[in-house]
């Protein structure tokens, strides 16, 4: 067997590979990095107001009486960023809901997480107002009656 004859990718055919490639499809058909961000952005907003820090001998709580608020928020973010990837239709409506939330927990959540928060909910629901299907369909690269005119 020579080299000419060897096939071009030997282990294209793996588990790996295959796995990969059928997320690469599963992602490119959905807002992944909005939703990726918007859940990102729930865990700031979530933790930061339970946060306690110890300097030696000073304690420094930054429990606030809205850490009910916070908990709602976040976990209502994680809501979100799932259903921006497993029901891309609403991707308008949970972006939309995203960004309010984001601007929500700045007064509610330690100025929304130190902002970090409030940045990936904001990004997140952008890009999901932003993102649309890929039209894959051969007559749309065809319009009628403009071609050819």
């Amino acid at each position: 067997m020579t080299s000419a004859d060897a096939p071009a990718h030997l282990h294209s055919d793996s588990g790996f590979a295959r796995a990969r490639r059928d997320f690469r499809t599963w992602r490119r058909t959905r807002p992944f990095w909005a939703g990726l961000l918007v859940l990102l952005a729930a865990a700031p907003i979530i933790y930061l107001p339970y946060f306690n820090l110890s300097l030696g001998a000073l304690s420094v709580a930054m429990s606030t009486t809205a850490g009910a608020g916070s908990l709602v928020i976040g976990l209502t973010l994680i809501v979100l960023g799932g259903l921006l990837w497993f029901q891309p239709v609403i991707r308008f409506f949970a972006g939309c809901v995203a960004i309010f939330l984001g601007v929500l927990s700045l007064p509610i959540s330690n100025f929304g997480g130190f902002f970090v928060g409030t940045l990936c909910a904001a990004t997140g629901g952008l890009l999901a107002l932003a993102w649309g299907p890929v039209d894959t369909s051969d007559d749309a690269e065809e319009l009628p009656g403009r071609a050819g005119e």
